[in-house]
């Protein structure tokens, strides 16, 4: 796992390419922390940068950016291949040859062998950039569940990328402020891919590689992969067995590491399975390493919960509290860990800080249990999303008279969109107070969101086949997954997350999806792959979430305050007071809090 950084541009001389490239990794040296390299080439005008979190082949063996059949291929790679070792053995049945025992020279020896089909032979998490000299092509690579961030800026006759939009600054290239940025964020609590902060940066679709042309300074990205359901899988117990065995084989693959590594215990169903099975794999040669966080506040506090998982599988478990005080005294460090505006994400700053302090360079995560396998509300809820969605758009602009959130949300469904369908299940704030809050017309926000390019599901799926996609598209990648990476990276931890396994997501898109989602219990079909190992204690109660008590430490935070009230915006003042009174959630007054910083 590390941080990576490139220019293309043939006007600019080796000095110039040299000066950019170092500044633009020195900004997420945070992210790769252990070492650095860099390869330029002059007649092309290439520079590759790289920031090194060694977690396999610790040696100088895995120094990058690294070169491959006598320099022909170079790379500049982040993240994890873990199904590393079943490509290198057919590689060596191929003739290849390796000096190292690292992933990265995989990837390198598969291209030479298969080309541009190599990529989608990769079950990982990764981002990288490959220069091949035979074709003078330089390709940027994302994987299949976009895990990994790669965001690019191609004007100009120039290309430039990096894992974080922050290193662009060092790009001595002008880019433009994406006056949307602040709609998005107050819609979704988030910037959706491939939007930035800057209308020229955008990320890099998953499953997906560009091409760029160093003959004629031409791009294009293409799709390497496109998964569609099958429902081959129609019994149940076949389900079940296929879920038990293929999460097994993921998390032994995510337990690969040369590196300390643990996961973190919540102690809720998805990082509970995940702690019971890699304790399990790990038994013969050494104890799982559990982490948990918890709080004075007890209605916020899983303890109990933690305490009955790392006892069974006998973990070396470490708890930390986090009271207000440290939070009060944390929280600035948090928000400027963001490389991109979010309503979230802290939480995942302070695990990640725990997690370096207790000496793990990695840890796995249960990110996409809920998307997969129906934990969330919507999953129930998504019947009634289509019944609205039916209604006659000046029915559905009605709901902005009203003043309950759900029903001002109503108006989203007035698009007839995937977009307007998300914004009534997870938007943060509805179109007349974006207005309100941004001073412009509710005309402006609904041309932005409309129009937004986010993808369209197909509608001939069935609702809850609809929830997951729009969880595991929209919410999981632009929030969860974006939001995991720059807070863990910004101190050097790797979060793992084995639900993501490309293996397991393509077998469990091959169930009916009844079998997934119409079960007597919560996410009953990964429950019962795991029965026989998970307590009923810890799937048959309430769902809490991986969250921290905002709402009663910012509500007493008066710096954080303070700025929200002495905003010149009347309506940021009157949120400002609601929030203060507790009539308004965290989620909103963080939006609005980014918002305004923004303004400073």
């Amino acid at each position: 796992m590390c941080r990576i950084a490139g220019i293309v541009d043939k006007s600019k001389t080796e000095d110039q390419l040299k000066s950019e490239i170092k500044a633009m990794c020195d900004s997420m040296a945070h992210g790769g922390p252990d070492d650095e390299g860099f390869y330029f080439n002059a007649n092309n005008g290439i520079a590759f940068g790289h920031r090194r979190l060694s977690l396999i082949d610790l040696s100088a063996a895995g120094h990058q950016p690294m070169f491959y059949n006598e320099n022909k291929y170079v790379i500049s790679f982040n993240g994890e291949i873990y199904n590393y070792r079943a490509l290198k053995a057919s590689l060596l049945n191929l003739n290849h040859e390796f000096n190292s025992n690292s992933d990265t020279e995989v990837i390198l020896a598969a291209y030479a062998e298969w080309g541009i089909k190599s990529f989608s032979m990769l079950n990982g998490m990764f981002a990288f950039s490959l220069y091949d000299s035979t074709s003078n092509n330089t390709y940027l690579v994302r994987d299949s569940a976009g895990i990994k961030p790669l965001y690019f800026s191609a004007i100009n006759q120039q290309l430039v990328f990096a894992s974080e939009v922050r290193a662009f600054e060092h790009a001595n290239q002008r880019y433009t402020n994406n006056k949307n940025w602040k709609i998005y964020l107050l819609a979704f609590g988030h910037i959706p891919e491939p939007y930035t902060t800057y209308t020229e940066i955008e990320m890099l679709p998953k499953a997906s590689y560009l091409t760029w042309a160093h003959s004629n300074h031409t791009f294009e990205v293409k799709a390497y992969q496109s998964l569609i359901p099958e429902n081959k899988i129609t019994d149940y117990t076949e389900a079940v067995q296929v879920v038990k065995q293929s999460l097994k084989n993921a998390v032994r693959k995510h337990l690969y590491s040369d590196a300390p590594i643990g996961a973190f215990l919540s102690g809720g169903i998805d990082s509970s399975i995940i702690s019971i099975l890699a304790s399990q794999i790990l038994k013969k040669q050494e104890k799982l390493h559990t982490l948990a966080i918890n709080f004075e506040e007890a209605e916020y506090s899983e303890k109990i919960y933690q305490d009955l998982i790392s006892s069974q599988i006998k973990s070396i478990h470490r708890e930390y509290s986090v009271s207000k005080s440290v939070f009060d005294e944390q929280f600035p460090n948090a928000i400027a860990a963001m490389d991109q505006p979010t309503t979230d994400g802290v939480n995942s700053w302070f695990i990640s800080y725990f997690a370096k302090q207790n000496g793990l360079k990695a840890v796995l995560s249960g990110i996409g249990a809920d998307e997969l396998f129906g934990g969330y509300p919507s999953f129930k809820r998504m019947g009634l999303v289509e019944k609205l969605s039916k209604l006659p758009r000046f029915i559905l602009k009605q709901g902005l008279r009203f003043n309950k959130p759900i029903l001002k949300r109503a108006y989203y469904l007035s698009y007839k969109n995937t977009c307007g369908k998300y914004l009534f299940l997870r938007g943060i704030f509805s179109p007349d107070e974006i207005a309100l809050l941004l001073k412009c017309t509710i005309n402006q926000v609904d041309e932005v969101l409309k129009n937004a390019k986010i993808g369209e599901m197909n509608s001939s799926l069935k609702d809850a086949e609809k929830a997951s996609w729009l969880e595991y598209n929209l919410y999981m990648q632009n929030q969860l997954l974006k939001d995991t990476d720059a807070m863990s990276m910004q101190h050097g931890v790797e979060v793992r997350v084995p639900f993501l396994d490309k293996e397991l997501v393509k077998f469990v898109k091959e169930i009916k999806s009844d079998l997934i989602y119409k079960t007597d219990k919560p996410k009953g079909l990964l429950v019962d792959a795991f029965a026989n190992l998970l307590p009923e204690k810890i799937w048959n109660r309430p769902k809490m979430g991986f969250t921290f008590p905002f709402q009663k430490w910012l509500s007493k935070n008066q710096e954080f305050l303070s700025i929200l009230s002495n905003n010149k915006n009347e309506k940021v003042r009157n949120l400002t007071e609601d929030f203060r009174n507790g009539n308004l959630h965290w989620s909103k007054i963080m939006a609005v809090y980014q918002v305004v910083g923004d303004e400073d």
